[in-house]
């Protein structure tokens, strides 16, 4: 794949459940590596429908779906394995084991491959270290915090090193200081590590952290940074749905100044 092809393709999709409005009604648009797409929008436009629909646990009615040039929607349940094991998810419930540790809610999917312990146990410390909780490996989910069952997800969502993250809502119902840290968790994977991603949110100023700060690797050190007025350095756009339509996507800049009645409420 050459890095002009997109991760993620949604194409004229369609998607009905039950009523005569369609919930997407023939939206296209595409993810780039690297690029995370902020999905906005009211209740029940659709955006959380895109995220079942990029993991094939649902399927459109009309339109294509491609992961990485491979139209997904033709798949059956045992090929869609393969192309999830690309993709992480966080969700805003966090979906924890509640009777495993941290360690094992962690190592579960490699446990499932059948991976090797010495390994399994490398790989999960790395990944709670990149969210800063290999001190709670020996914890139950019932002794963290909320802040910190969602980094324990992300951890999760990180340890097959997927080339796709899907959050949905993932600061939900956190505190701002605890929003930030997922936030910046997030521009790393990003800036960092590639990692193509898809954030459906209701919380503007998360999104518009993501879409105005970006982060560096210097000194063995992750530093996050101010895109100025004048240039958009952030690699995240903003899609926002109405009725289940695309009615904006673009840059930060461009949607704050936008005279659109419809954005302007929403962003008020």
């Amino acid at each position: 794949m050459t890095t002009l092809e997109p991760v993620i393709e949604i194409k004229d999709v369609v998607k009905f459940y039950g009523g005569n409005a369609p919930v997407l009604d023939g939206v296209s648009f595409r993810v780039f590596r690297g690029e995370t797409k902020i999905i906005i929008g009211a209740s029940g436009s659709g955006k959380s429908t895109i995220l079942k629909l990029i993991l094939g646990l649902d399927k459109p009615d009309e339109g294509q779906i491609f992961i990485q040039g491979e139209d997904i929607t033709k798949l059956n349940e045992q090929e869609l394995v393969r192309v999830r094991q690309k993709i992480g998810m966080v969700f805003q419930e966090s979906a924890l084991f509640d009777s495993l540790t941290v360690r094992e809610n962690v190592a579960y999917r490699l446990h499932e491959r059948g991976e090797d312990e010495e390994e399994i146990e490398a790989k999960v410390r790395q990944s709670l270290g990149f969210v800063g909780l290999e001190d709670a490996i020996e914890k139950f989910p019932s002794e963290l915090s909320g802040g910190m069952k969602r980094r324990v997800a992300i951890a999760r969502a990180l340890i097959g090193q997927p080339e796709i993250m899907l959050y949905d809502e993932p600061t939900a119902g956190l505190d701002p200081i605890t929003s930030r840290k997922i936030n910046e968790l997030i521009i790393a994977l990003r800036d960092i590590h590639a990692v193509t991603g898809v954030f459906v949110t209701h919380r503007m100023r998360d999104a518009f952290t993501l879409a105005t700060e970006y982060a560096t690797n210097g000194d063995q050190q992750i530093h996050f940074h101010h895109e100025n007025n004048f240039v958009c350095i952030a690699n995240t756009r903003f899609l926002m749905f109405r009725d289940g339509k695309i009615v904006f996507e673009g840059p930060d800049e461009v949607l704050r100044r936008s005279e659109d009645e419809y954005i302007k409420r929403f962003l008020a």
